[in-house]
């Protein structure tokens, strides 16, 4: 009987514990509804439009759910949308209330080269309109000082300074280790410039790879000292970039001095002297803590200039890794964004359709999915612009081929069209620890393909003809696109991937513009009004609580998770960033798509790919596991 009354009691709290945590989400959830109206906030504070950037600029900020954030599992850093920000800024140049804008870089990772160039432009209204500008940051390294170099004011902390690193930098190769571990790797490909198979296949790069991507490194470092040159004239950007030693030497080691000394900042103080700056011209702060000033919160000012979604412009993006089956913002699986552009185009009146890119690619069948959605999208008679950002290669290029124009920037990253295959075997492994196989066989592909005893010559036969197909298929896709020969697209082609310039050379793209002047040209081309055509943003709304929770969390994070801030820990922090992605590679060898459109070297252009807890773990396990 004591035993019965134990277990009623334990259900009985069971229960209990239930309904409390029922009643929590729903009141958490009432309230985020109540919190979140759609209606956008009436007043906004005078002084300095703040944007303090804790993280990167992304064109899709990833999904994240509210239990991610409620058990603190959640990304490492935060990311801010771009058109956003530049929308802020736009409107920050005719908003009275705004007296300055002030960039906090100090936590800043970055966000690529075409996103910078973005902000940059946006700063320079702001500055045309006769608003200052200040950028404040301990240690500037290239895409925070891209962006400051547009400022009035650009300030450094004494101990900090500017680093420059340019472009280019080490990728891994892991054929020493696979030849250690025993194991097969089955290489399916076309293209002569297709890399992403070489880390699995070579302990170095192919003289093709490194003379390629020499020359993509080299246009998009040049448009990078021209950009900021045109923004920070008295920046001695090219003499300081090109011997470092010789500036830190002239100042003793002292960076901050040295960055003053050729001009590349303005001011050296302490961010409560930068503040005390900001407050002389914003306005003071209602704290009297050092170093404040009258404050526009940037989420509370995007938030109550935000227009209704309800445009005529379909504004479909294709942001991150292209992967089969269904994901969040921020990845661009194949099922969810086609079910995304079809639902749009059975229930809204869309006149056109802008596609956004910003991918290095990934699986072939994803691709032609989201391609199938689009030319949908195209039979039903809406024009099609495609915007390329940061990087539209491989499947990013595949995804873009139905469009009537496609408008890329200089400094996109493009082309890498080509296609590969990777299927390991273990068989050399096993046979280290002693394990063999045999078997019977009834046709040459029976039991293919076999990871534990091999493959047989006519699979990989089959395979290979079967990745020369959709080689062919894409090079058709592309001359057909941009009215060539097949013979013409393959000369361009083979896997080499192109800076933006280049690509509009060639034929690859049409235009150089953002994403403002492809809406533009779809309105246009749907005969309507480009001043007054409004965009409709085809993408997953995050829900009410969701939104709760993370406000909750931005407020109660602080700066507690802002990165190191001296050179050193600063870019092990990065390059911890990049290794995790190797390694992530590797992990794709065994678990990625068969046959994939995807470019390895893209990756290294674009935002850093902030990682969660669990995902570090998993990788820090992998690891471990192969040391073991």
């Amino acid at each position: 009987m004591a035993f019965v009354k134990g277990a009623w009691r334990i259900l009985v709290a069971i229960k209990d514990g239930l309904v409390l945590l029922f009643l929590l989400l729903f009141f958490g959830a009432l309230y985020a509804a109540l919190s979140y109206s759609p209606k956008p906030g009436k007043t906004v504070s005078s002084g300095a439009l703040l944007l303090d950037l804790n993280g990167s600029i992304v064109e899709q900020p990833a999904e994240i759910g509210a239990m991610a954030l409620l058990s603190g599992s959640g990304p490492d850093a935060k990311e801010y949308r771009l058109s956003e920000i530049v929308a802020a800024l736009d409107s920050a140049k005719t908003d009275a209330k705004v007296k300055a804008v002030v960039l906090n870089l100090d936590g800043f990772l970055g966000g690529g080269q075409v996103a910078m160039a973005r902000v940059g432009k946006a700063l320079d209204a702001v500055r045309a309109a006769k608003k200052p500008v200040l950028a404040y940051a301990t240690l500037y390294s290239d895409d925070g000082y891209q962006i400051a170099a547009h400022a009035t004011e650009v300030w450094s902390d004494p101990l900090g300074g500017v680093a420059i690193m340019g472009r280019g930098g080490s990728n891994l190769y892991y054929k020493g280790l696979i030849d250690k571990l025993g194991v097969n790797t089955h290489v399916y490909r076309v293209g002569t410039y297709k890399s992403f198979v070489e880390p699995f296949t070579r302990a170095e790069q192919s003289p093709e790879a490194k003379q390629a991507n020499q020359a993509l490194a080299g246009s998009l470092w040049q448009s990078w000292q021209d950009d900021v040159a045109k923004a920070r004239p008295k920046a001695k950007i090219a003499a300081y970039a090109a011997n470092p030693l010789a500036a830190a030497q002239a100042a003793g080691g002292d960076m901050g001095k040295a960055a003053l000394a050729n001009g590349l900042v303005d001011k050296l103080g302490d961010e409560a002297a930068f503040g005390e700056r900001v407050a002389q011209i914003a306005g003071e702060a209602a704290s009297d803590k050092a170093g404040s000033f009258a404050t526009i919160d940037l989420a509370s000012y995007v938030k109550a200039r935000k227009p209704p979604n309800d445009g005529q412009i379909g504004v479909l993006t294709i942001a991150g890794d292209i992967v089969d089956g269904e994901a969040g913002p921020g990845t661009a699986a194949g099922d969810t964004i086609s079910d995304l552009l079809l639902t749009a185009l059975d229930e809204k009146e869309l006149k056109a359709l802008v596609v956004r890119v910003d991918s290095p690619g990934g699986s072939v069948m994803a691709s032609e999915k989201i391609r199938g959605a689009i030319l949908k999208a195209k039979g039903d008679g809406l024009p099609v612009v495609v915007s390329m950002a940061n990087v539209a290669a491989s499947g990013g290029y595949w995804v873009s081929t139905p469009a009537d124009i496609i408008f890329a920037e200089p400094d996109t990253i493009t082309g890498s069209i080509g296609v590969f295959g990777i299927l390991p075997s273990f068989e050399g492994t096993l046979a280290k620890m002693g394990i063999t196989t045999d078997g019977v066989r009834t046709t040459p592909l029976s039991g293919q393909p076999d990871i534990a005893g091999g493959t047989t010559p006519e699979f990989d036969q089959i395979m290979q003809l079967g990745v020369e197909n959709i080689y062919r298929r894409f090079v058709g896709l592309v001359a057909q696109s941009r009215k060539k020969s097949p013979e013409a697209i393959d000369a361009i082609a083979q896997g080499r991937v192109w800076d933006g310039g280049t690509a509009r050379q060639i034929g690859l793209v049409d235009r150089f513009g953002g994403l403002e002047e492809a809406i533009a040209e779809a309105a246009r081309r749907a005969k309507l009004d480009p001043a007054k055509a409004k965009a409709y943003y085809i993408e997953k709304q995050p829900d009410s609580f969701t939104a709760f929770v993370q406000s909750v969390a931005d407020r109660e994070q602080g700066d507690a998770s802002a990165p190191p801030r001296d050179m050193l820990a600063r870019q092990a922090l990065i390059q911890r960033g990049w290794a995790m992605q190797a390694v992530s590679d590797v992990k794709a060898l065994v678990m990625g798509a068969g046959v994939r459109a995807d470019c390895l070297e893209c990756r290294g252009y674009g935002a850093p790919k902030h990682r969660n807890a669990a995902q570090q773990r998993s990788v820090l396990a992998m690891l471990a596991e192969y040391w073991r």
